[in-house]
């Protein structure tokens, strides 16, 4: 069996129902969020689009993963998730199709950065929306964000990050 060695081996489905190389962001500085409409930290889409619109054209993107495992805070169909981001916090950020991110079916994606990043403080499981996952220009993971890290926290950490060459 191949090792996973970065995000360029995962694929995912879009908001729009076509399935996405993760390998398009390969070089890039990636940060990856579960997300969810409903949730009381929804108001970090705001700080992600900011920190996306000033960092986008230095090699900067947001992947966003809607989610509905957290006190079903994420209802809506993929129409719907689409709508609300655009029309409530601009979001212009790629978004994908809702997903599982613990569990038994727990997209791989998020298998895999679990198993990077977990601890004996933390646990592989992800606790609620908006856990962020810092991946570098090679596609590793860098760093797990708490759901409640605001998203202007993580500014130093990705400009450090965007400063290093593939």
């Amino acid at each position: 069996m191949a090792t996973v060695a970065s995000l360029s081996d995962f694929s995912a489905v879009t908001l729009t129902g076509f399935e996405r190389p993760l390998s398009d962001y390969a070089g890039n500085v990636v940060l990856v969020v579960n997300t969810a409409s409903k949730c009381g930290l929804t108001p970090q889409f705001e700080g992600l689009e900011s920190l996306y619109t000033a960092l986008h054209d230095e090699g900067f993107e947001i992947l966003g993963f809607p989610c509905n495992q957290f006190a079903k805070q994420e209802p809506g169909d993929a129409t719907q998730i689409g709508e609300f981001c655009q029309r409530n916090y601009g979001v212009t950020f790629p978004m994908f199709d809702k997903i599982d991110v613990n569990g038994k079916g727990t997209h791989p994606l998020y298998q895999w950065m679990k198993q990077e990043t977990s601890s004996w403080l933390r646990g592989g499981a992800i606790k609620w929306n908006f856990t962020k996952f810092l991946i570098a220009r090679d596609g590793t993971v860098v760093k797990r964000y708490a759901p409640t890290a605001e998203p202007a926290s993580l500014e130093a950490d990705i400009r450090a990050e965007l400063a290093k060459r593939a």
